[in-house]
């Protein structure tokens, strides 16, 4: 079993912020799958499909995004996932809008949601997809990530978007190795 989780922030206030984009990738791959994520469980939002034999978990936490790491490890502690069986979707202020870059492992750069992620899973051991937001230096922080996306980033974002359902078919097929060697050289 396989949990793939997207980090954001629930309520309307930050439909269309740049912390959201993790929700927003997990959105994509329920379209292209024709599933919504309805159930109920340990403060997120979830659905568990079935994908060539494989059964998935799709979480949005539903706490704020510096606490996903508690809703996170109630479903790794229920479901019973191994750490090497979770992808993290989630946005870096580090790269350029519009670029992404799978890591198998890593510190958090500083976002809270993946310190948070650590503690409590205990490791950096766990897969993730990073997308860019870039990161302009004029703005507080708190404020830049919860603002809402521009029509120009929007743009470039949409583009990564629409890649997010054929990254995750391949991560279903690929070693993670071929994955990071297939996408981190595109982009």
């Amino acid at each position: 079993m396989k949990l793939v989780v997207g980090l954001g922030n629930v309520g309307k206030e930050y439909e269309n912020t740049r912390h959201n984009i993790g929700f927003m990738a997990i959105d994509a791959i329920a379209r292209k799958y024709n599933f919504k994520l309805t159930k109920s469980k340990f403060d997120g939002y979830y659905e568990k499909i079935n994908i060539n034999n494989e059964q998935i978990i799709f979480l949005k936490p539903a706490k704020y995004m510096n606490l996903s790491g508690e809703v996170i490890k109630k479903y790794v502690d229920f479901f019973k996932i191994d750490i090497n069986d979770i992808l993290i979707i989630s946005d870096d202020l580090d790269q350029e809008v519009g670029k992404y870059k799978l890591k198998q492992k890593g510190s958090s750069g500083g976002h809270n949601g993946l310190k948070n992620i650590e503690l409590h899973l205990k490791t950096q051991e766990y897969k993730r997809l990073k997308i860019g937001i870039s990161n302009n230096k004029l703005i507080d922080t708190k404020d830049y990530v919860l603002g809402k996306i521009s029509k120009e980033e929007n743009d470039k974002l949409n583009e990564v978007i629409n890649i997010i359902p054929n990254i995750f078919d391949d991560y279903l097929n690929l070693s993670f190795d071929e994955l990071m060697n297939k996408y981190n050289r595109k982009n």
